[in-house]
């Protein structure tokens, strides 16, 4: 098993910013491709941020794309979502999950291995 616990979300003015952070235990984490999801009130679970097991490759939803920076430490077994500029919009419950994979993974919700429990982000405008 894979433990995933998200770490960072809270309360913040549009335009501010927030790091998350979701650290992994249990198993070796540099072999899976690591993924931020969201879901927001009343909507469905989005995927917002990919990033593969060695970290050479990253791939982003339009919506954050130029906003948010997804990144990893191996060392470390944490994966972290850099969010910048945020909007209302962007108020949800953010997720990390994995996929023991070499490839670059944006889902399904129902092909990952493994989920966190979420931290939520509220974005006040």
């Amino acid at each position: 098993q894979l433990q995933l616990v998200e770490s960072g979300g809270g309360l913040v003015q549009a335009g501010g910013s927030l790091r998350l952070s979701c650290t992994a235990s249990g198993r070796p984490f540099s072999s899976y491709a690591m993924v931020w999801f969201r879901q927001a009130p009343g909507k469905e679970r989005e995927f917002v941020a990919t990033i593969t097991w060695s970290g050479s490759s990253t791939y982003y939803a339009e919506s954050v794309k130029g906003r948010f920076t997804i990144s990893r430490a191996n060392a470390k077994n944490t994966v972290s979502l850099q969010m910048n500029s945020l909007k209302p919009e962007d108020t949800a419950v953010y997720y990390c999950a994995a996929k023991y994979s070499g490839a670059v993974v944006t889902g399904p919700l129902g092909g990952m291995d493994y989920w966190g429990k979420g931290t939520l982000v509220t974005v006040s405008s």
